[in-house]
């Protein structure tokens, strides 16, 4: 049977409400009875039962996560990154996934009431003013990926049209004049920014845009291959292919292949993200480089510091930068063209937009 905070004061010779002080480090306690309830705790293996604990502190030292998904490449490095955070601050994730929409997104909410100190949200395909009628207003909330609000919550947001801008301009650079996109889903905020992005610039460059050569999926590797398969079935196929994200892009180079085509000769294919599997697939992949840990870790550095501020806490409203990663899916760069910002150790051109 497991040690109750009773015996543990009656182990220390204390009171309830000084183990409960030293525990919860709250008012003041000698050093004497602060030693003999510490010691009196490890002997008997006393744990504090985190909803009490929570009542009498009003906190609970949690901190809610909710994404579309906690499975793939993308999520867990965004999750490591968070957790590291977490940790070193002595607080704990709890995560949801799968939420894609209001209903959804509410029922998450529902369970982790009174579970959690603040939020992390990550849910593109939801507007922020639909999530601002969902998330309790007590609650400090960091959105990430969700596009802007009218100024409630702390907001941390990928440059995601600097990324597309960064891709097209380079692929033009190669000289292709047809470059068609694997696009995610319309009501996605990130794909909304990324195929805006791509517009934009093929009429700075000149450059035609066709509606075949822009196929909407699903930011899945299936989505990637079925929309690759139409791009090469057309009978003026692109050239180039930027899919928005790196799990449709490996689809799509699967697809491309199977359909006989060579990948950078035939066809050049771009990413987006630059998950880890990226530079293991064949031919390794070019992409746009977001730091997924360092996403998750400013996300909960920002609910931290709101949390630390309480009502006087000012939300904040941040970008994260990309970069270009040139690999052999693109084919060789060209020289001398100016772009070129660095290398890094292992002999990929990185460029910036």
């Amino acid at each position: 049977m497991s040690a109750t905070i009773r015996d543990v004061a009656r182990e220390a010779g204390v009171s309830v409400a000084t183990v409960s002080r030293v525990l919860n480090g709250s008012g003041p306690v000698s050093d004497s009875a602060r030693s003999r309830v510490e010691r009196a705790a490890r002997s008997l293996e006393y744990t504090p039962h985190g909803a009490a604990r929570s009542l009498s502190t009003r906190r609970t030292l949690n901190l809610g996560v909710i994404l579309p998904d906690l499975y793939g490449e993308f999520y867990s490095q965004v999750i490591r990154g968070m957790d590291s955070v977490t940790r070193k601050a002595g607080y704990h994730l709890l995560l949801s996934g799968s939420h894609a929409d209001r209903t959804e997104v509410s029922a998450a909410l529902r369970a982790m009431r009174g579970r959690v100190d603040g939020l992390i949200l990550m849910s593109p395909d939801i507007t922020p003013v639909e999530l601002g009628q969902v998330v309790p207003a007590t609650w400090p909330a960091v959105l990430v990926n969700s596009g802007p609000t009218n100024g409630r919550f702390d907001t941390l947001n990928v440059d995601n049209a600097g990324g597309s801008t960064a891709v097209v301009r380079h692929l033009g650079a190669l000289g292709h004049e047809r470059i068609g996109l694997i696009a995610g889903e319309a009501q996605n905020h990130d794909a909304q920014e990324r195929r805006e992005g791509y517009g934009r610039t093929l009429a700075a460059l000149g450059l035609e845009r066709r509606p075949e050569w822009e196929v909407e999926a699903d930011f899945t590797k299936q989505g990637g291959y079925a929309a690759a398969q139409r791009l090469a079935g057309l009978a003026e196929r692109p050239t180039a292919i930027f899919a928005a994200n790196d799990s449709m892009a490996v689809g799509a180079l699967s697809a491309l292949q199977e359909a006989g085509l060579r990948v950078p000769e035939d066809v050049a294919v771009v990413g987006f993200d630059d998950v880890p599997i990226a530079r293991y697939v064949t031919p390794p992949l070019s992409t746009v480089q977001v730091d997924l840990q360092g996403l998750g870790r400013r996300a909960v550095e920002l609910l931290l510091l709101a949390l630390q501020e309480g009502a006087a806490h000012e939300p904040r409203h941040e970008v994260v930068g990309t970069s270009l990663v040139v690999r052999r899916s693109c084919g060789a760069p060209r020289e001398g063209g100016g772009e070129v910002s660095r290398w890094d150790g292992n002999g990929v051109r990185i460029f910036k937009p």
